[in-house]
């Protein structure tokens, strides 16, 4: 079984659209677990019709907003999946992600996989962008830069246990899957486009400056570099983020 771990906050206007898209995978063995952030809109209403309906559909309400990582915590911590993938409140999956993740990483013997997606707009039209998967992502790498998209990522709980996601503010899933692949090998790439990300104004990814800090905390709080080692990592950010990993993101 995989276990579907999504956070939400004030998700009104897409959660329905992302919890369809799950409804709708060709590959049936999964539970997904909601936990809201302590939204103040409709989010909580639209996602409780869907338990009604579906019971591998389960909504856990956090009492106040403590952000995504801890949601996802919550949610990890609770799953009861050989396997876990992640979904935001505002992303969708194609049909058969699932499917294909699932028989690659069997035939590979694979702890963790990831795939290619496609960028959409706030209101869901296609901005006709690929982000292309790497076929294989090292530890090395991905210390320079996080090259798997949190909406297509999925790893061996069999294989690896539990990770969870680290107490930071930011940047937990980029953490979260350097210690994955620190701990099971080379994360696995599948080259065909599996999700839909929503390109939303003022997300982090869309703002370099917030980057920045939050990859630099990421080098010396939670690694522990150490400040010229985190500085000449964050060197190493910036160049592989600008003129390495940009290569990655192509016309359709």
């Amino acid at each position: 079984m995989v276990s579907i771990i999504t956070p939400s906050y004030n998700s009104e206007r897409y959660i329905a659209t992302t919890i369809q898209s799950i409804i709708s995978q060709t590959h049936n063995d999964w539970e997904l677990i909601i936990v809201d952030d302590a939204s103040i809109d409709n989010t909580c209403i639209i996602i409780s019709e869907f338990t009604k309906e579906d019971k591998r559909i389960k909504l856990i309400k956090q009492p106040k907003n403590l952000g995504a990582g801890v949601a996802r915590n919550t949610a990890i911590n609770i799953a009861k999946g050989n396997y876990i993938a992640f979904l935001d409140a505002d992303d969708i999956w194609k049909p058969n992600k699932l499917e294909i993740q699932l028989a690659y990483m069997k035939s590979t013997k694979a702890a963790i996989c990831f795939s290619s997606y496609e960028l959409i707009s706030e209101q869901g039209k296609p901005l006709n962008k690929i982000v292309e998967a790497l076929p294989e992502l090292t530890y090395q790498k991905q210390i320079k830069c996080n090259y798997i998209g949190n909406l297509t990522g999925i790893y061996n709980v069999d294989i690896l246990g539990k990770l969870y996601m680290p107490d930071i503010k930011k940047r937990q899933d980029w953490v979260m899957w350097l210690s994955a692949i620190k701990k099971g090998g080379p994360a696995r790439g599948i080259k065909e486009s599996l999700a839909y990300y929503r390109v939303r104004k003022g997300a982090l990814s869309s703002n370099k400056l917030n980057l920045i800090t939050y990859n630099f905390n990421v080098y010396k709080e939670v690694l522990d570099f150490g400040f010229l080692k985190s500085t000449r990592y964050l060197i190493l950010f910036l160049f592989e983020y600008f003129f390495v990993k940009s290569k990655q993101t192509k016309k359709l």
